[in-house]
């Protein structure tokens, strides 16, 4: 029995292993596998690049795990909105900046979410690759978004009941990037209706499948309480940065998404005091 029992955990964990991680990285933190010089020269990058755009708002996405660790389809692990911020130092003086304003997993409730502002170097601590994927939405939804955010809209669109593989479609369960897609339709069509943001995500957005077979699902989420499959009906489907970035690319003109890595140049800029 004791070795049945053993074999049972090791599949278990490798069933887990594979599952969609948006993962262990939609928590702040997490292992280091940079120095703190190198994420910091990262995260100053990202800011740059940014600043170069003339970006108030972007999306940003990261890696919490290598891509060969992942579903198919799925490559960024947590998403969530840069915003031109006016940020205070330890020293008290006021320096333009991005701040980041993300949903992340509660540690002693992985089943829970809480929203979260941080900065670059936070989002990128803890990375398994230095690379970021980026969405720069049009100027008109950068406005929107902006709009949002500051408006009490954002927290209501928060669900806490998390789970890794949230259908987008409809309401129960939430992730990072349903999160993001439900604020970005908030914008796009000026409500905090969120029955009208949904009905609008399920005739417009095409969610990703999530290919792990329902073997795997049922006992990631028997033995994993951040994982349901209470708000999915037949194949699982939930939001990721890519089918983010398919659907304002189709839908919002002018958007655009690069993809950064540590070595690529970078056009050398100071942060803007960037004005919507």
């Amino acid at each position: 029995m004791r070795y049945f029992l053993k074999g049972m955990l090791a599949m278990v964990w490798a069933m887990l292993m594979v599952l969609p991680v948006q993962a262990n990285s939609s928590q702040a933190g997490g292992e280091t596998h940079f120095s703190g010089e190198q994420i910091a020269a990262f995260a100053k990058k990202v800011e740059r690049t940014l600043a170069s755009k003339g970006a108030y708002v972007a999306i940003l996405a990261r890696m919490g795990r290598p891509a060969a660790e992942l579903p198919e389809g799925m490559h960024y692990t947590h998403v969530a909105f840069a915003v031109y911020s006016q940020i205070t130092t330890a020293d008290g003086r006021n320096v333009p900046g991005y701040a980041i304003y993300n949903l992340y997993q509660n540690d002693d409730q992985p089943d829970t979410s809480s929203l979260v502002r941080d900065f670059p170097v936070d989002f990128f601590n803890g990375v398994a690759v230095l690379e970021a994927g980026v969405l720069i939405p049009s100027i008109e939804l950068q406005k929107r978004l902006l709009d949002v955010i500051r408006s009490p809209t954002y927290q209501a669109l928060h669900e806490p009941s998390y789970s890794l593989i949230a259908n987008p479609y409809n309401l129960g369960k939430q992730n990072c990037t349903e999160h993001t897609l439900d604020v970005i339709n908030a914008a796009i069509y000026e409500t905090s209706d969120i029955r009208v943001i949904k009905a609008n995500e399920t005739a417009f957005f095409k969610a990703q499948r999530v290919n792990v077979s329902p073997l795997k699902l049922f006992f990631g989420s028997v033995f994993s309480a951040q994982i349901s499959t209470a708000d999915q009906t037949g194949t699982p489907v939930t939001a990721t940065f890519e089918t983010i970035t398919q659907y304002l690319q189709q839908y919002d003109q002018g958007s655009e998404v690069m993809t950064l890595l540590p070595d690529a140049p970078v056009e050398q800029v100071e942060i803007p005091a960037v004005q919507p």
